[in-house]
C-alpha cells in the first residue's frame, strides 16, 4: 500500500455524511418555520404571582364584624388584578375599606374600589378591611388582566362558618 493513494483517493464516507446534515437542517427548518406558523412561539403563559395573605377577623354586634386582610409577602400584584370574593350574604354593607369607600357588597369588588388607585400595586403590607357577617367565607382571588386565569391566593372563614 502506498500513502501517496490515500491522499489522492476521493472515495470516503463525505457524501453520506452530507446528506444527513442536509436532512437534518431541513428538518429543523421546517420544525422552526411550522412553529412561527402556528403560532406556538407566541404563547406566553403569564404566571400567578405567589403571595400569603393574613385573615384577622373582629367581631363586632350583630353577628358581623370586620375581616382585615393584610398582603404578608411574596409578589408585587396590581390592585385591578385582586379581589375578595365571597358569598353575598358573606359582606354586609357597613363595613370600612381601608378608609375608602365600601366594597360592592352585593357583587365581588376589587382592591381598586377600596381606596387604591387603578395602577397601584398591592406588595406586603397592603391591607383592606371588609364588613362581613361571622359565617364568612372568604378568598382572595388573582385574575390576570390579560388571560383567563384565575387562581385563589388566600382564603378563609369565619368563626361561625
Amino acid at each position: 500500500m502506498r500513502i501517496k493513494e490515500l491522499f489522492e483517493d476521493d472515495d470516503a464516507v463525505s457524501p453520506v455524511i452530507g446528506v444527513i446534515l442536509m436532512v437534518a437542517i431541513t428538518v429543523i427548518l421546517a420544525a422552526v418555520i411550522a412553529s412561527f406558523v402556528l403560532g406556538l412561539g407566541d404563547q406566553t403563559q403569564s404566571a400567578t404571582p405567589q403571595a400569603s395573605f393574613s385573615f384577622d377577623f373582629e367581631a363586632g354586634g350583630g353577628g358581623n364584624g370586620v375581616l382585615s386582610i393584610t398582603h404578608d409577602g411574596g409578589d408585587t400584584i396590581v390592585a385591578q388584578e385582586l379581589y375578595v370574593r365571597g358569598d353575598s350574604s358573606d359582606f354586609v354593607s357597613s363595613g370600612s375599606i381601608a378608609g375608602g369607600p365600601p366594597l360592592d357588597m352585593d357583587s365581588p369588588g376589587d382592591w381598586t374600589t377600596a381606596g387604591y388607585s387603578s395602577g397601584s400595586e398591592i406588595s406586603a403590607g397592603s391591607s383592606v378591611d371588609v364588613g362581613v357577617s361571622n359565617d364568612y367565607d372568604i378568598r382572595v382571588v388573582y385574575e390576570a388582566q390579560e388571560g383567563d386565569s384565575s387562581a385563589t391566593l388566600g382564603q378563609d372563614s369565619g368563626p361561625e362558618a
